[in-house]
């Protein structure tokens, strides 16, 4: 094969596999959930990196939490509940996921605690974020201080079984994509301590402010009081278990 034809074969190939990964690009794109009016709003009073958004904490604090967003959903959507949580006294972290999928930042959380790893950190996730913040959280026991799942659970490469860190799951009973029955089956791989929560009326998307989320129930409250729930919710397990 004489080398003009074998360069043109191999810019063919090249061009092809570039077209393939611009269009899963520009496909995630378009399926991505993007965050509601007010939630952007109260992101632009965060702390902003290309890596997380940084809701501080009044005064100062070593007490954070560090949360892996759902699948295909954009962090500044977790804001509302966030800033609530901030006040309170903790720094949150609202991470920035590849892709906007927190299966390929499993360990986005280290970067953050190996500036500060003297202080405190709690782990979070919604939905397939949960489960990520989960294995990262089984690998680093020593550096995490307790566990929050929102609509979530881990799998087995996450399991806290043996674990004596404190955990908090919250579900919702109008939840289209995670029901009562996947959180009890998770039960399995939750330590005995784990508090659960139940939000009556509330679904999927609440659990963040970024609109209606395929194949969800209907929630039967609105997203405002879904968010306060949650963050008074989250406020009360730290306070009893990781005090500002």
């Amino acid at each position: 094969m004489k080398k003009g034809k074998r360069r043109k074969i191999l810019l063919g190939s090249i061009l092809g596999v570039f077209v393939l990964l611009l269009g899963a690009w520009l496909l995630l794109e378009a399926n991505t959930y993007s965050p509601t009016q007010t939630a952007a709003a109260v992101s632009e009073t965060s702390q902003e990196t290309g890596a997380y958004y940084l809701f501080e904490a009044p005064e100062e604090s070593e007490q954070n939490l560090i949360f892996y967003p759902g699948a295909l959903v954009d962090a500044a959507s977790y804001s509302i509940w966030a800033q609530q949580v901030a006040k309170a006294g903790y720094n949150v972290y609202l991470l920035k996921m590849p892709f906007n999928l927190a299966v390929f930042g499993k360990n986005a959380a280290q970067q953050i605690i190996a500036k500060h790893p003297q202080e405190t950190y709690v782990l979070a996730g919604h939905s397939l974020g949960g489960v990520m913040a989960s294995r990262f959280s089984a690998e680093h026991k020593n550096e995490v201080a307790g566990m929050i799942y929102l609509a979530s659970y881990p799998d087995q490469k996450g399991s806290l079984a043996k674990s004596k860190l404190p955990v908090l799951s919250i579900s919702a009973s109008e939840d289209g994509l995670v029901e009562a029955a996947d959180i009890a089956k998770a039960q399995a791989y939750l330590p005995e301590q784990t508090q659960y929560e139940v939000i009556t009326g509330g679904n999927h998307a609440g659990f963040g402010s970024y609109g209606a989320q395929k194949k969800d129930g209907q929630a039967r409250i609105t997203n405002q009081e879904q968010q306060e729930i949650i963050g008074q919710l989250i406020v009360q397990w730290l306070q009893t278990n990781i005090p500002a």
